[in-house]
């Protein structure tokens, strides 16, 4: 259950935006309604990174999460989180880089800090952001996918209005632009336009099992 109101001794899961947190809102509430957590957007990874000690100096919770786009380096992403959850817990040991199955710190009560989650979409190995999380949920074989890409591909680069970094983000709106009854990513998921039985999707919800449960 995503609480729709969390309180200050709920866990909770901290992500960039509003696209964020309505994809793995309607993700868990299709795969894994049994999950309780709450939900805080930021509108962008400086907004998340400036908010991670704050969270994690939270001894009332029992755990905080926090997803980022790994963007063009998920190591560097991975070590500016690192950097604000040692300035809390001095002496943590981490990894130079995030697991490939989301990392999941202990709660240390020592110094009042939650168990602490990270995942770098898409995949916490590769470069990235939700859009390419997302695009690996488009059910394997649909017809309409090359079509959908090859349309964004044609269009003249003095037409486009789109920076090119966000040409996956565009394409993914083209598919879903096809959809019987067209909708925004995280409504694809709960329509079932959207897979959630790919092994991508299915480690995410492993990951959030771990860090919620």
């Amino acid at each position: 259950m995503i609480l729709s109101n969390p309180q200050a001794t709920d866990s909770i899961l901290v992500v960039e935006g509003l696209n964020d947190r309505h994809v793995i809102r309607h993700l868990c509430e299709r795969a894994d309604p049994g999950l309780t957590f709450g939900i805080h957007d930021y509108e962008g990874i400086e907004n998340v990174i400036n908010r991670i000690r704050a969270y994690v100096n939270s001894p009332d919770r029992p755990a905080v999460g926090f997803v980022l786009d790994a963007d063009e380096d998920p190591i560097r992403t991975w070590g500016r989180v690192a950097g604000q959850v040692r300035s809390v817990v001095p002496g943590i040991p981490l990894s130079v880089g995030p697991d490939p199955n989301g990392v999941v710190i202990p709660a240390n009560p020592a110094v009042g800090s939650p168990r602490i989650g990270v995942w770098l979409m898409p995949d916490n190995t590769t470069e990235g952001e939700l859009e390419n999380f997302v695009a690996d949920m488009i059910p394997a074989g649909d017809s309409v996918w090359p079509l959908a890409q090859q349309y964004i591909d044609g269009i003249p680069p003095v037409d486009r209005k789109f920076a090119d970094n966000k040409t996956l983000r565009a394409q993914i709106h083209a598919w879903l632009a096809t959809r019987e009854d067209p909708r925004q990513m995280g409504l694809a998921i709960r329509t079932r336009d959207l897979t959630v039985n790919n092994p991508l999707s299915q480690t995410f919800l492993r990951w959030l099992s771990r860090l919620f449960a």
